[in-house]
């Protein structure tokens, strides 16, 4: 199967691998696409009081930071992508985590499912951007997300590396 695969009644999408608790404060950890490529790589900062994590591109360019906000009520993570930012919310309804994501000039986005189990959809504007399943890989301890064609996917995996820290607890 290649990187780009077309869905019987969907539009194209990418595929990424990830580990999961993708890093541990002061580990790296590599996002490889469906054939195995490096292509982004999760960097957890080593010695800061609230978990931070960057983002960087396979030629080490830096893409974003995630990192957990303090005096917050409610669970919070920010994501700096540059010129735009985004609020990763956890949702304190049910039994099931959910998380609202609140980004800077753009439609907000929700993401449900089963989260714990890396089981889980992320829309916006009522429609899916990406999903995530822990069924497309055989190795332990590894998740996929399923990006469609022009989503944009630093955000998105921003966002999965900041609901893996939050569902942790």
């Amino acid at each position: 199967m290649g990187l780009r695969h077309r869905h019987v009644d969907g539009p194209d999408v990418v595929r990424y691998r990830m580990r999961e608790k993708v890093v541990a404060i002061g580990d790296d950890s590599w996002i490889d696409d469906e054939s195995g490529n490096h292509v982004y790589k999760a960097n957890g900062k080593a010695a800061r009081v609230r978990d931070t994590f960057v983002l960087e591109d396979a030629g080490g360019g830096h893409v974003a930071k995630i990192k957990e906000r303090t005096l917050s009520v409610r669970d919070k993570m920010t994501i700096d992508l540059g010129d735009r930012s985004a609020t990763v919310k956890k949702a304190l309804v049910g039994l099931r985590d959910r998380f609202h994501v609140e980004v800077d000039g753009a439609p907000d986005l929700k993401v449900h499912g089963n989260i714990v189990d890396h089981e889980y959809e992320i829309e916006q504007d009522g429609d899916t951007v990406a999903t995530v399943s822990k069924r497309w890989f055989r190795v332990r301890d590894t998740y996929g997300i399923e990006i469609q064609a022009g989503a944009d996917v630093p955000l998105l995996l921003s966002v999965c590396i900041a609901v893996d820290d939050m569902s942790r607890g």
